[in-house]
Protein backbone atom coordinates (compact mmCIF):
# COMPACT_ATOMS: atom_id res chain seq x y z
CA UNK A 1 0.00 0.00 0.00
CA UNK A 2 2.96 2.68 1.11
CA UNK A 3 4.66 1.70 -2.16
CA UNK A 4 1.79 2.00 -4.88
CA UNK A 5 0.65 5.40 -3.08
CA UNK A 6 4.27 6.36 -3.61
CA UNK A 7 4.12 5.29 -7.03
CA UNK A 8 1.06 7.89 -7.85
CA UNK A 9 2.63 10.54 -6.27
CA UNK A 10 1.03 10.35 -3.05
CA UNK A 11 2.47 10.48 0.76
CA UNK A 12 0.14 10.52 3.26
CA UNK A 13 2.44 9.19 6.48
CA UNK A 14 5.75 7.43 7.14
CA UNK A 15 5.49 3.43 7.20
CA UNK A 16 5.66 2.77 10.56
CA UNK A 17 2.71 5.52 11.23
CA UNK A 18 0.77 3.06 8.67
CA UNK A 19 1.24 0.02 10.58
CA UNK A 20 0.21 1.59 13.76
CA UNK A 21 -3.14 2.87 12.13
CA UNK A 22 -3.57 -0.49 10.58
CA UNK A 23 -3.26 -2.08 13.89
CA UNK A 24 -5.47 -0.07 15.73
CA UNK A 25 -8.24 -0.69 13.11
CA UNK A 26 -7.51 -4.67 13.51
CA UNK A 27 -6.04 -4.65 9.86
CA UNK A 28 -2.68 -5.30 10.61
CA UNK A 29 -3.02 -9.63 10.95
CA UNK A 30 -2.15 -12.59 9.48
CA UNK A 31 -3.60 -12.74 6.08
CA UNK A 32 -3.61 -17.03 5.89
CA UNK A 33 -5.97 -18.51 7.63
CA UNK A 34 -4.19 -20.57 10.37
CA UNK A 35 -5.29 -22.62 13.09
CA UNK A 36 -5.81 -21.11 16.46
CA UNK A 37 -5.53 -23.35 19.42
CA UNK A 38 -7.99 -22.43 22.38
CA UNK A 39 -7.09 -22.57 25.78
CA UNK A 40 -7.65 -25.57 27.85
CA UNK A 41 -8.21 -25.54 31.23
CA UNK A 42 -6.38 -27.45 34.23
CA UNK A 43 -8.72 -30.05 34.76
CA UNK A 44 -9.19 -29.74 38.87
CA UNK A 45 -11.27 -32.55 40.79
CA UNK A 46 -11.95 -33.19 44.19
CA UNK A 47 -13.95 -36.18 45.33
CA UNK A 48 -14.89 -36.34 48.84
CA UNK A 49 -16.75 -39.55 49.01
CA UNK A 50 -16.60 -43.06 46.56
CA UNK A 51 -18.19 -42.91 43.27
CA UNK A 52 -18.22 -39.19 43.06
CA UNK A 53 -14.74 -39.07 40.65
CA UNK A 54 -13.89 -41.96 38.09
CA UNK A 55 -10.54 -41.52 36.30
CA UNK A 56 -10.26 -44.37 33.68
CA UNK A 57 -7.60 -45.22 31.14
CA UNK A 58 -6.15 -47.98 28.34
CA UNK A 59 -2.66 -50.01 28.80
CA UNK A 60 -1.06 -52.33 26.72
CA UNK A 61 0.13 -55.33 27.64
CA UNK A 62 2.49 -57.36 25.62
CA UNK A 63 1.48 -60.50 23.44
CA UNK A 64 2.99 -63.99 22.91
CA UNK A 65 5.26 -62.33 19.93
CA UNK A 66 6.79 -59.34 18.87
CA UNK A 67 4.32 -56.58 18.06
CA UNK A 68 0.91 -58.13 19.52
CA UNK A 69 -0.52 -56.64 22.32
CA UNK A 70 -4.00 -57.37 24.78
CA UNK A 71 -5.33 -53.88 25.82
CA UNK A 72 -6.39 -53.40 29.57
CA UNK A 73 -9.56 -51.47 30.30
CA UNK A 74 -9.36 -50.17 34.17
CA UNK A 75 -11.91 -47.85 35.80
CA UNK A 76 -10.67 -45.96 38.93
CA UNK A 77 -12.43 -44.41 41.63
CA UNK A 78 -10.11 -41.93 42.87
CA UNK A 79 -11.42 -41.28 46.33
CA UNK A 80 -10.72 -45.01 47.22
CA UNK A 81 -8.47 -46.76 44.69
CA UNK A 82 -11.03 -49.33 44.17
CA UNK A 83 -11.49 -50.66 40.87
CA UNK A 84 -15.10 -50.49 39.71
CA UNK A 85 -14.75 -51.84 36.37
CA UNK A 86 -12.03 -53.62 34.00
CA UNK A 87 -11.71 -55.33 31.16
CA UNK A 88 -8.98 -57.06 28.77
CA UNK A 89 -9.61 -56.80 24.69
CA UNK A 90 -7.93 -57.91 21.85
CA UNK A 91 -8.43 -54.06 20.44
CA UNK A 92 -9.00 -50.94 21.87
CA UNK A 93 -12.51 -49.38 20.52
CA UNK A 94 -15.13 -47.12 21.59
CA UNK A 95 -17.86 -49.54 21.92
CA UNK A 96 -16.09 -52.14 24.32
CA UNK A 97 -15.43 -48.64 26.35
CA UNK A 98 -19.21 -47.74 26.32
CA UNK A 99 -20.15 -51.22 27.80
CA UNK A 100 -17.32 -51.24 30.12
CA UNK A 101 -19.02 -48.03 31.57
CA UNK A 102 -22.30 -48.71 31.64
CA UNK A 103 -21.85 -52.08 33.03
CA UNK A 104 -19.84 -50.42 36.05
CA UNK A 105 -22.07 -48.07 36.45
CA UNK A 106 -25.23 -50.27 36.77
CA UNK A 107 -22.83 -52.74 39.49
CA UNK A 108 -22.74 -49.21 41.24
CA UNK A 109 -26.00 -47.84 41.10
CA UNK A 110 -24.87 -44.35 39.91
CA UNK A 111 -27.20 -41.91 40.21
CA UNK A 112 -27.96 -39.11 37.53
CA UNK A 113 -25.60 -36.24 38.65
CA UNK A 114 -23.58 -37.65 40.83
CA UNK A 115 -20.91 -38.62 39.01
CA UNK A 116 -17.63 -36.95 37.09
CA UNK A 117 -15.29 -39.49 34.75
CA UNK A 118 -12.22 -38.48 33.85
CA UNK A 119 -9.87 -39.39 30.97
CA UNK A 120 -6.95 -38.60 28.96
CA UNK A 121 -7.72 -37.34 25.29
CA UNK A 122 -7.11 -40.98 23.56
CA UNK A 123 -9.62 -41.91 20.53
CA UNK A 124 -11.89 -44.25 22.74
CA UNK A 125 -12.05 -41.53 25.46
CA UNK A 126 -12.69 -39.03 23.33
CA UNK A 127 -15.51 -41.18 21.01
CA UNK A 128 -18.91 -40.15 20.26
CA UNK A 129 -20.16 -43.31 21.53
CA UNK A 130 -18.64 -42.45 25.14
CA UNK A 131 -20.37 -38.88 24.83
CA UNK A 132 -23.47 -39.56 24.45
CA UNK A 133 -23.34 -42.67 27.19
CA UNK A 134 -22.24 -41.00 29.68
CA UNK A 135 -24.58 -38.30 28.28
CA UNK A 136 -27.51 -40.48 29.08
CA UNK A 137 -26.49 -41.55 32.36
CA UNK A 138 -26.08 -37.46 33.70
CA UNK A 139 -22.33 -38.07 33.90
CA UNK A 140 -20.00 -35.62 33.49
CA UNK A 141 -16.65 -35.76 31.55
CA UNK A 142 -13.22 -34.29 32.00
CA UNK A 143 -10.16 -34.47 29.62
CA UNK A 144 -6.97 -34.23 30.26
CA UNK A 145 -5.26 -30.98 28.34
CA UNK A 146 -3.31 -31.96 25.20
CA UNK A 147 0.09 -33.37 25.59
CA UNK A 148 0.22 -32.67 29.55
CA UNK A 149 0.79 -36.50 30.85
CA UNK A 150 0.41 -35.78 34.39
CA UNK A 151 -3.42 -34.71 34.01
CA UNK A 152 -4.85 -38.52 35.05
CA UNK A 153 -2.17 -39.50 37.63
CA UNK A 154 -4.32 -42.13 39.16
CA UNK A 155 -4.56 -44.21 36.11
CA UNK A 156 -1.26 -43.74 35.31
CA UNK A 157 0.31 -44.73 38.81
CA UNK A 158 -1.75 -47.21 39.29
CA UNK A 159 -0.78 -49.01 35.91
CA UNK A 160 3.17 -48.59 36.69
CA UNK A 161 2.35 -50.10 39.86
CA UNK A 162 0.96 -53.18 37.91
CA UNK A 163 3.33 -53.46 35.79
CA UNK A 164 6.03 -53.41 38.49
CA UNK A 165 4.51 -55.98 40.93
CA UNK A 166 6.74 -59.18 40.77
CA UNK A 167 3.91 -61.41 39.51
CA UNK A 168 3.07 -59.72 36.62
CA UNK A 169 4.35 -60.97 33.64
CA UNK A 170 6.78 -60.24 31.20
CA UNK A 171 4.42 -61.41 28.28
CA UNK A 172 0.86 -63.06 27.65
CA UNK A 173 0.65 -65.77 25.65
CA UNK A 174 -3.17 -65.32 25.10
CA UNK A 175 -6.20 -63.66 26.00
CA UNK A 176 -6.92 -65.97 28.55
CA UNK A 177 -3.78 -65.51 30.57
CA UNK A 178 -4.37 -61.56 30.33
CA UNK A 179 -7.89 -62.34 31.72
CA UNK A 180 -5.92 -63.81 35.11
CA UNK A 181 -4.77 -60.40 35.76
CA UNK A 182 -7.75 -60.43 38.55
CA UNK A 183 -5.63 -61.49 41.14
CA UNK A 184 -2.75 -59.12 40.62
CA UNK A 185 -5.28 -56.11 40.17
CA UNK A 186 -6.59 -56.85 43.81
CA UNK A 187 -3.01 -56.82 45.01
CA UNK A 188 -2.79 -53.55 43.92
CA UNK A 189 -6.01 -52.21 45.63
CA UNK A 190 -4.79 -54.07 48.58
CA UNK A 191 -1.01 -52.24 48.86
CA UNK A 192 -2.45 -48.82 48.42
CA UNK A 193 -5.61 -49.52 50.75
CA UNK A 194 -2.83 -50.71 53.74
CA UNK A 195 -0.91 -47.34 52.62
CA UNK A 196 -3.41 -45.26 53.91
CA UNK A 197 -4.04 -43.69 50.65
CA UNK A 198 -7.58 -43.58 50.61
CA UNK A 199 -10.47 -45.39 52.80
CA UNK A 200 -12.32 -48.83 51.18
CA UNK A 201 -15.18 -48.47 48.87
CA UNK A 202 -18.14 -48.95 49.89
CA UNK A 203 -18.07 -52.78 48.40
CA UNK A 204 -15.31 -53.81 51.17
CA UNK A 205 -18.05 -52.76 54.23
CA UNK A 206 -16.00 -54.54 57.03
CA UNK A 207 -12.92 -52.94 56.17
CA UNK A 208 -14.51 -49.55 55.92
CA UNK A 209 -16.57 -50.25 58.90
CA UNK A 210 -12.78 -51.03 60.98
CA UNK A 211 -11.54 -47.78 59.52
CA UNK A 212 -14.24 -45.29 59.92
CA UNK A 213 -12.66 -43.87 62.82
CA UNK A 214 -9.46 -43.81 61.81
CA UNK A 215 -9.69 -42.03 58.89
CA UNK A 216 -12.27 -39.62 59.88
CA UNK A 217 -9.62 -36.74 61.11
CA UNK A 218 -9.74 -33.18 59.35
CA UNK A 219 -5.87 -34.09 57.49
CA UNK A 220 -7.66 -36.96 55.25
CA UNK A 221 -7.33 -35.40 51.68
CA UNK A 222 -9.37 -38.19 50.23
CA UNK A 223 -8.97 -38.42 46.22
CA UNK A 224 -8.11 -35.37 44.39
CA UNK A 225 -7.21 -34.87 40.96
CA UNK A 226 -4.55 -31.91 40.03
CA UNK A 227 -6.55 -29.44 42.74
CA UNK A 228 -5.36 -30.86 46.17
CA UNK A 229 -4.85 -27.92 48.25
CA UNK A 230 -0.57 -27.65 48.60
CA UNK A 231 -0.83 -28.68 52.61
CA UNK A 232 -2.60 -32.00 51.69
CA UNK A 233 -0.31 -32.80 48.95
CA UNK A 234 2.52 -32.42 50.71
CA UNK A 235 0.95 -34.13 54.02
CA UNK A 236 0.29 -37.21 51.83
CA UNK A 237 3.30 -36.98 50.20
CA UNK A 238 5.30 -36.75 54.21
CA UNK A 239 3.51 -39.82 54.86
CA UNK A 240 4.00 -41.84 51.60
CA UNK A 241 7.87 -41.22 52.44
CA UNK A 242 8.09 -42.21 56.47
CA UNK A 243 6.13 -45.48 55.08
CA UNK A 244 9.49 -46.16 53.76
CA UNK A 245 8.69 -47.43 50.40
CA UNK A 246 6.67 -46.53 47.21
CA UNK A 247 4.24 -48.56 45.25
CA UNK A 248 6.14 -49.26 42.82
CA UNK A 249 8.88 -51.10 44.24
CA UNK A 250 8.68 -54.99 44.40
CA UNK A 251 9.21 -57.00 47.43
CA UNK A 252 9.73 -60.50 47.90
CA UNK A 253 7.91 -61.26 51.02
CA UNK A 254 4.72 -59.32 49.80
CA UNK A 255 2.91 -59.82 53.66
CA UNK A 256 5.69 -59.05 55.51
CA UNK A 257 5.84 -55.86 53.91
CA UNK A 258 2.60 -54.99 54.03
CA UNK A 259 2.53 -55.49 57.81
CA UNK A 260 5.39 -52.99 57.93
CA UNK A 261 4.25 -50.68 55.60
CA UNK A 262 0.54 -50.36 57.68
CA UNK A 263 2.82 -50.42 61.59
CA UNK A 264 4.70 -47.18 59.45
CA UNK A 265 1.56 -45.62 58.81
CA UNK A 266 0.34 -46.19 62.25
CA UNK A 267 3.33 -45.16 63.63
CA UNK A 268 3.45 -41.83 61.65
CA UNK A 269 -0.33 -41.32 62.42
CA UNK A 270 0.31 -41.33 66.34
CA UNK A 271 2.99 -39.03 65.79
CA UNK A 272 0.93 -36.67 63.79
Amino acid sequence: MYAALLDEGTYLCSQRTMYRLLAASGELREQRNQLRHPLYAKPELLASRPNEVWSWDITKLLGPVKWTYFYLYVLLDIFSRYVVGWMVAERESAQLAKKLIEHSCNKQGIQAGRLTVHADRGSSMTSKPVALLLADLGATKTHSRPHVSNDNPFSEAQFKTLKYRPEFPERFGSLEDALLLRGVLRLVQQSSLSLGVGPAHPGDGALRRSRSGTRATPRDPGGCLCGAPRALRAAAATTSRAAGRGLDQPAEDIGWKWRSTVNCVRQVSQTC
